[in-house]
């Protein structure tokens, strides 16, 4: 868990841009929510305790822009409980804090895609919803 908070603050040191996204009573609890940031579509998710996650809404394995509309939960990883989005297409299982695929289910990415999904950081500043960018040769 603690490299995980770890790789979140590097990321956060790295943004250039915060784009407001919405406001955080606009997300409803343990659902997702597409925005556009920077060009790019992005799914949002609020979780119970309002901490803010945000992934790409592309999913690598059905060529979709749906990840927002999955299911999300928890698993264990190394023992430790870990948010999760179930794609609505064919149920690919990714951890919302890293975008790293948990369960490919069987399938394989179309068009040589990487099964990890894009993560960007996330912040909420006095109710609203910030995604951070990085700038230019750099990723968030």
């Amino acid at each position: 868990m603690r490299a995980v908070q770890h790789a979140e603050q590097e990321a956060r040191d790295r943004v250039v841009t915060w784009t407001r996204a919405c406001a955080l009573t606009d997300l409803a609890r343990e659902r997702g929510a597409a925005a556009l940031v920077g060009g790019e579509q992005v799914a949002l998710f609020r979780l119970v305790d309002d901490t803010v996650l945000a992934v790409q809404q592309h999913d690598p394995f059905c060529d979709a822009y749906v990840l927002s509309r999955g299911i999300v939960g928890t698993r264990l990883v190394d023992g430790e409980p870990v948010p999760t989005v179930a794609s609505p297409m064919y149920k690919q299982v990714f951890d919302l804090r890293t975008g790293v695929c948990l369960d490919l289910v069987g399938k394989q990415p179309v068009r040589g895609l990487a099964a990890d999904l894009r993560t960007w950081p996330v912040r909420v500043v006095e109710g609203i919803v910030e995604v951070g960018q990085a700038g230019p040769g750099e990723d968030a």
